[in-house]
């Protein structure tokens, strides 16, 4: 049974809570079942979203620039977007591990990440209404483009961890290690 005197003394603060992150809530913190349903989620629907930006990609490539080569330069554009394509991909790709190891040596705390989120999604909308005329004016490139998207996807999709888990792992050490005023 504890004293009198150890029940009166005021307990120390609560525990710092998890910080919620976009996409993932807390489930970041312990990496179980429900962070990876999110992160399955997340890529299903992702490369879902892909696989149409592909086939639209590849209907207006197979259109009017196109039908209107001859049989013989089209075989040698084909060629050329196969080849630019995988280029592409591979760019795609590097570019996006490239960007993430740059965000894992500063990796953006809780706040600052739904404040970089709050900013990408009132942007989203316009920017996909005004991307729709250049759409249609880079069909020629358009399966390089898409090509592109495909290896910056994957790229994204399989990394071991987002740079804000890193950020918000990072916070949540420094808020458990400050001392109490």
């Amino acid at each position: 049974m504890a004293s009198r005197a150890s029940s009166d003394v005021p307990a120390s603060e609560a525990p710092v809570q998890i910080p919620k992150l976009p996409g993932l809530g807390t489930s970041w913190y312990d990496r179980g079942a429900g962070y990876w349903t999110r992160r399955v989620r997340t890529a299903v629907i992702m490369l879902l979203l892909l696989a149409f930006f592909c086939y639209i990609a590849l209907r207006l490539y197979l259109g009017v620039p196109r039908s209107d080569l001859s049989p013989a330069v089209r075989t040698v554009w084909d060629w050329a977007q196969a080849a630019a394509s995988v280029v592409a991909l591979v760019w795609g790709w590097v570019k996006q591990r490239r960007d993430h190891h740059k965000r894992l040596l500063d990796p953006p705390n809780p706040k600052q990440m739904w404040e970089s989120r709050r900013g990408q999604t009132s942007r989203a909308p316009g920017l996909a209404r005004a991307g729709f005329i250049p759409l249609l004016i880079a069909a020629p490139v358009l399966p390089a483009v898409a090509a592109w998207c495909v290896g910056w996807s994957a790229g994204m999709l399989t990394v071991r961890e987002y740079p804000s888990e890193v950020g918000a792992r990072r916070w949540l050490r420094e808020q458990s290690s400050r001392p109490d005023d």
